[in-house]
């Protein structure tokens, strides 16, 4: 290729990237702030979060749009087109992570006014930290195109499916004790599988980062270390 036609190239892998950076960045606000929402019950809060919904999808869009057109006209291959691809999955992973950022602020906006167990929101939020924390570890990685990082990532993602467990039981117990806990505790449940949701989206992200940089999947089986599946419920005094 000409050097105009490499240095033009340059810039449609520059402004992926870019737009992939930006998604990144409210993604993660949409999350802290729905994080911060529900601590504080701040239902103004999180509308804010669901009305920026609305950019994030639009930045996707516009990422999925650029990058077919890059692959049309440019037809890359190799690396070249494993970024493209890679752009692709990342924003796709990180509109999800906006989508469920802004489900959990509605379960936020629903249960505002309600009498919340502070101990199983301080759970919450903690979860919500080590996922926020995830995040922006592997979008620093997806940057710098660093697997080692994405790899530690990948690795963390059990703490969260350990302690997502933990809270989901203990919500049960909850609502078991005293039928008045049912409704707050279910939108809890919710609101709490969506935020570990989004620790799987980082996980997803940390497998494309590996198919970048070296060309294949990751040979290893995923941890997982979420058993709320198989979590019994006690039906009138029995187990």
């Amino acid at each position: 290729m000409t050097d105009h036609i490499v240095s033009s190239y340059d810039v449609e892998l520059d402004t992926l990237r870019s737009k992939i950076a930006e998604m990144g960045g409210i993604a993660e606000k949409m999350l802290g702030d729905a994080t911060m929402a529900l601590v504080r019950r701040d239902a103004a809060l999180a509308q804010a979060v669901i009305a920026v919904d609305e950019r994030l999808d639009a930045l996707q869009h516009d990422v999925e749009e650029r990058a077919v057109l890059t692959i049309a006209k440019r037809q890359p291959m190799a690396v070249d087109l494993r970024e493209i691809v890679s752009a692709i999955r990342v924003a796709g992973d990180i509109e999800r992570v906006g989508d469920l950022a802004k489900n959990t602020a509605k379960r936020v906006v629903a249960i505002s006014n309600e009498m919340q167990p502070q101990k199983i929101v301080g759970g919450v939020q903690h979860m919500s930290d080590l996922v926020q924390a995830q995040l922006k570890d592997v979008l620093d990685a997806y940057a710098q195109k660093d697997t080692a990082r994405a790899l530690d990532v990948w690795q963390r993602d059990d703490r969260i499916d350990a302690l997502y467990t933990s809270i989901f039981r203990e919500l049960l117990t909850y609502m078991m004790e005293d039928p008045r806990n049912i409704s707050f505790c279910t939108h809890l449940l919710f609101l709490a599988k969506n935020i570990e949701r989004i620790g799987d989206h980082t996980t997803n992200i940390a497998e494309t980062i590996h198919y970048l940089v070296t060309g294949k999947p990751l040979a290893a089986e995923r941890p997982k270390s979420d058993d709320s599946s198989f979590t019994t419920v006690p039906v009138s005094g029995r187990q």
